[in-house]
């Protein structure tokens, strides 16, 4: 079952030009956990996000694979759809968007863990709020960062990079760069090669998603004890085992 609500739920009609929008994927049973899925963007674009653009569309079998695997352990999924397309510059508008997401998670389910997946622009919209107090995790795809990305934010956090080498949208040097920085910060950092791949991972979609929702589900199961299913964890069990966690390649 799904729900779907919107920020200008919370204010008088005409109050807001657009709003973003979350898609609940409730959990069969008590919430103890919620997985946060983020999409990618447009450096500028004040244009509104659609249902259709494909930025939100690629990260339905992320947001559909979590749920799949751990809706019965009580992890829910929250897909959030951006007000518009773009970070545009210091307004940083999907950053604004993923903390009303983040307050309306704490409000709803207070102090349960919460897992951050992003990927391109939501990459780093994830590793730059992973400072809110309820993140236990992150799953940053291809994300979009530079020498300036903060890595402050993931103290005390684990988290998981992937990228492509061939990818020409973002940087795969700059988030290796990233790793480095932002390792010595967090409880737990792995950094994923994923070869002949580019900026969506289109050839190895499968290994991605089924790296992501282990990686998550992995992290769910050692803060909550849930009995999640060892198939369920096994991919990101077996390949972050590495004793050169910045040297992965798949």
């Amino acid at each position: 079952m799904k729900e779907r609500f919107s920020e200008s739920d919370e204010v008088p009609a005409g109050t807001v030009a657009h709003a973003p929008v979350i898609t609940v994927r409730k959990a069969s049973g008590p919430v103890k956990g919620v997985a946060l899925v983020l999409h990618g963007g447009r450096a500028n674009s004040f244009e509104p996000v659609r249902a259709r653009h494909l930025s939100p569309a690629r990260m339905i079998p992320f947001a559909a694979l979590i749920h799949r695997r751990g809706a019965g352990h009580g992890l829910e999924v929250w897909t959030l759809r951006n007000r518009v397309r773009g970070w545009n510059g210091q307004e940083m508008s999907p950053l604004q968007d993923a903390r009303w997401a983040l307050a309306a998670i704490r409000k709803r389910h207070p102090g349960v863990p919460i897992y951050l997946v992003g990927h391109s622009m939501g990459g780093l919209v994830a590793l730059c709020v992973a400072d809110d107090p309820q993140v236990r995790a992150v799953v940053s795809l291809a994300p979009w960062l530079s020498e300036t990305t903060p890595a402050e934010p993931v103290t005390g956090r684990r988290v998981l990079i992937l990228h492509g080498d061939s990818d020409r949208w973002t940087s795969h040097r700059q988030s290796l760069r990233y790793a480095h920085r932002a390792r010595p910060l967090a409880t737990e950092l792995h950094y994923v090669t994923v070869t002949n791949a580019g900026h969506f991972m289109v050839k190895k979609a499968t290994l991605s998603h089924e790296l992501t929702a282990s990686f998550v589900l992995k992290c769910f199961a050692a803060d909550t004890g849930a009995a999640v299913h060892p198939d369920g964890t096994l991919p990101a069990r077996e390949l972050l085992a590495s004793d050169q966690p910045l040297s992965i390649s798949v």
